[in-house]
């Protein structure tokens, strides 16, 4: 069966088409729960609430979409909702992390390069997570569904209910801000 015909069988009740459509993005709606709360509890509570709902609200689905990015939608409202519970460091504006156009470039940032470089050491990925964690969701969620689900900007605009260049400047945010944290580290480390 093809996606489409999996959901009409999962509209009609079908618990095996359901199972199936889901199968493939288990992991994947939990390791996103997990980095963007940082914490097993909450990543625990947003996977399972998100498929409660998504159980609940199949029917409801147009198929205007692909059944992951509706689903990876359901994510982003349980995660908001999680969020929004507790309070977030705040990033300051975008400005105190661009170039300073009198004097060059802003000498607080080293160039790191492409952030999927990052991602291969392993003590590495465990900073960036726990900066993710602390980083408010408005920016780091989609930087994660952007370098570490490979998801296109088109698609994390249509699940966040943003456009194409608000998703653009928010990733840009979070990877200034990642950039200047792990600096900052490789500065103390260095130094220390």
């Amino acid at each position: 069966m093809n996606e489409k015909e999996l959901v009409l069988a999962a509209k009609s009740g079908d618990r095996a088409a359901f199972n199936e459509l889901i199968s493939g993005y288990t992991d994947r709606i939990y390791r996103l729960a997990w980095k963007l709360s940082g914490n097993e509890e909450d990543a625990a509570d947003i996977f399972q609430e998100t498929f409660l709902k998504a159980v609940d609200n199949i029917d409801s689905f147009r198929l205007e979409s692909s059944f992951g990015t509706w689903l990876y939608t359901i994510a982003m409202n349980v995660m908001r909702a999680c969020f929004a519970k507790r309070k977030r460091m705040q990033l300051g504006p975008i400005e105190d992390y661009l170039p300073d156009h009198e004097n060059g470039a802003n000498s607080k940032l080293f160039d790191w390069g492409d952030p999927h470089d990052l991602f291969e050491n392993t003590q590495l990925r465990e900073m960036i997570d726990s900066f993710l964690s602390r980083m408010s969701p408005e920016n780091s969620t989609p930087f994660v569904l952007r370098y570490m689900e490979d998801m296109p900007v088109k698609d994390i605009a249509r699940i966040m209910d943003l456009s194409v260049p608000a998703v653009k400047s928010r990733i840009l945010r979070a990877r200034l801000a990642l950039r200047e944290h792990l600096t900052e580290k490789f500065r103390e480390k260095k130094d220390g």
